[in-house]
């Protein structure tokens, strides 16, 4: 099954700059067991834009649109055969102890896909 897992960070805890090491340890033992598929930081919530149409106009909105303290920061793209197994692997993740992680499974479109 596949997983999205949404990396969020929390305001009031800092993540130490040597942990970069750690997430680097975290994503090449993932990629090389085949749980993480892709993956990767985004940008600060200050470069976000949210899109939306209405009645057939398109309205922007720069910057973050969450009521929210945190922000997603990040995302990875996981295979695991359940979601306790992916809870595992995010579990693994040294954001878990700085942040939050958000783990929703897949949910095609269509059939086969």
């Amino acid at each position: 099954m596949k997983f999205l897992m949404l990396v969020r960070d929390d305001p009031d805890l800092t993540f130490p700059e040597e942990g970069s090491g750690e997430v680097r340890a975290w994503t090449d033992t993932m990629d090389a067991n085949g749980s993480r598929l892709i993956g990767d930081r985004l940008a600060p919530p200050p470069e976000s834009v949210v899109v939306r149409v209405r009645e057939g106009a398109v309205v922007r909105s720069d910057g973050p649109y969450a009521e929210t303290r945190e922000h997603v920061g990040g995302f990875d793209v996981l295979e695991a055969p359940d979601l306790e197994a992916a809870v595992a692997i995010a579990a693994a993740h040294p954001i878990a102890a700085y942040g939050s992680l958000e783990i929703r499974p897949f949910w095609p479109l269509f059939d086969g896909s």
